[in-house]
């Protein structure tokens, strides 16, 4: 049975999970969920940083896609210096396709990895370690690793260079400090994966944080209950470790005098009590300095690894759309919404921004931070709207905020996310009619609209989608924000 690299990383999350991947796909298949939109993204950013980095070596030779390890072989036996995609497999089942494999003077070997962050993570090179380790098994000697990723400083100014847009990296100490310890846990991969049998009644996400969970956790914990350790606010690991211990996976199971925050206590009497805990008079005093009107306002943005237009660099975001609702203090509400027709920066929707809003006001958004440092970026991009960029993040206001503390709901199981908070306080009202129902979706489809020259929906129906569901985002806050000031 064959390890990849992709592999061995799921491995190092979730032994279990990779398990079922390779001895029960159809049932892993079933509990993983769809190719999300923003895995698929990564995956093409990834490939386009890819094709710059080979115009680094421009006397490299391209294997054919899905090359075997006895076609790589021929070709390392030619006059050949750098090679893109040469594949390797090792006796015990370890496979590797490496990035770029250079062969130097001295017949070892340097490896490049190509990476579409803009920075090297911190006891992230496993993977890495992973390439270096099948090719010395196969017999070779590699005697540097460099690692090829985004240089953020990057600015773009007309037409990419990719000496510019790339920086390489040398990781060998890095990687040769962590040699031995990685070389032990492929060898325990190798041998966990070709097991008959495991334990399948947990796996070792049962004891991380939820937003470490594998793909299949519910497939190997289907002991948890509805209301969980795991939706707690910010719990850490180490104390999910002490629950799970003790076998008190229901928030109702956790001990009195368990040590939790006094947010995480909260939230545990709601569940416990089945209450709503509202701070009433807090509440109140928050929203009486809201100055009216009161602009509920969205951004919609396209954030990309290589930068598309001039001024902008690696993974920073593109604002393609708005919404805005503004609400007087007489109840009369109004509406403007702005979605780009193409890459450009979005001078004529800040235009009509200050036309509709004036410097008035205060401006609600849900994250708030998400909304400020868009106009951030948008003050450095189009600087003769610093006055009304300026004015809009001094007079913002986070209504996410209130139910971090002073509203806490055991039927939002955890989260303050406005998707979980809208449909217990206004039923009425769902995402899930809506053709675009969230954020990730709505970058996807206006992506591929403006860039894809072989999009083939009608243009008209799709803007009209991504209209209605930012459009959603800001009468959602009004609709809640209605609901606080009636309480």
């Amino acid at each position: 049975m064959q390890l990849s690299k992709t592999d061995f990383i799921q491995y190092l999350n979730c032994p279990e999970s990779l398990w079922l991947l390779k001895n029960k796909p159809k049932e892993f298949n079933k509990y993983k969920g769809e190719f999300s939109l923003f895995l698929e993204k990564l995956i093409k950013e990834g490939y386009e940083v890819e094709e710059y980095a080979k115009l680094l070596f421009p006397e490299g030779i391209n294997l054919p896609e899905n090359s075997t390890p006895q076609h790589t072989q021929q070709h390392l036996d030619s006059e050949s210096n750098v090679l893109f995609q040469p594949s390797f497999l090792t006796k015990k089942g370890a496979f590797a396709r490496i990035d770029v494999l250079e062969k130097l003077i001295d017949n070892t070997y340097h490896i490049y990895e190509i990476k579409s962050a803009s920075s090297i993570k911190k006891g992230k090179l496993e993977d890495t370690c992973f390439q270096k380790y099948v090719l010395q098994e196969c017999g070779y000697t590699v005697s540097k690793t460099s690692i090829i990723h985004l240089n953020k400083e990057y600015v773009k100014q007309g037409e990419i260079i990719p000496d510019d847009l790339l920086e390489i990296a040398d990781v060998t100490e890095q990687i040769d400090s962590i040699y031995s310890t990685v070389v032990n846990d492929i060898n325990a991969a190798l041998h966990f994966i070709n097991k008959e049998v495991i334990v399948e009644n947990q796996c070792s996400s049962r004891y991380k944080t939820r937003s470490n969970h594998c793909d299949t956790f519910k497939y190997f914990n289907k002991d948890v209950p509805d209301f969980n350790i795991y939706e707690i606010a910010r719990i850490s690991a180490k104390k999910i470790g002490l629950l799970v211990d003790n076998n008190q996976l229901d928030i109702l199971d956790i001990p009195l005098d368990f040590d939790l925050s006094v947010i995480q206590q909260t939230q545990v009497e709601s569940v416990k009590k089945e209450l709503v805990v509202i701070n009433k008079l807090l509440i109140d005093k928050t929203l009486s300095n809201l100055k009216f009107p009161l602009h509920f306002v969205d951004y919609e943005t396209f954030p990309t690894a290589v930068p598309k237009v001039d001024k902008m660099g690696p993974h920073n975001h593109l604002v393609f759309q708005v919404s805005i609702h503004s609400l007087k203090e007489n109840g009369v509400l109004t509406h403007f919404e702005w979605l780009g027709e193409k890459l450009e920066q979005p001078i004529e929707m800040l235009k009509q921004m200050q036309d509709f809003t004036g410097l008035k006001g205060t401006f609600i958004s849900w994250n708030a931070p998400f909304e400020i440092s868009r106009n951030k970026d948008m003050l450095a991009w189009i600087p003769e709207f610093s006055e009304y960029l300026n004015f809009m993040n001094a007079h913002m206001f986070d209504l996410m905020n209130v139910f971090k503390t002073d509203y806490v709901d055991y039927r939002f199981h955890g989260s303050t996310s406005i998707k979980k908070v809208l449909p217990v306080l206004c039923p009425q009202f769902s995402y899930s009619d809506l053709k675009v129902s969230d954020g990730t979706m709505a970058l996807d489809t206006w992506g591929r609209m403006v860039c894809d020259p072989n999009f083939d929906e009608d243009v008209e129906q799709t803007r009209k989608d991504l209209l209605e569901y930012c459009k959603l985002d800001t009468l959602a806050m009004v609709k809640i924000y209605k609901v606080l000031k009636n309480i």
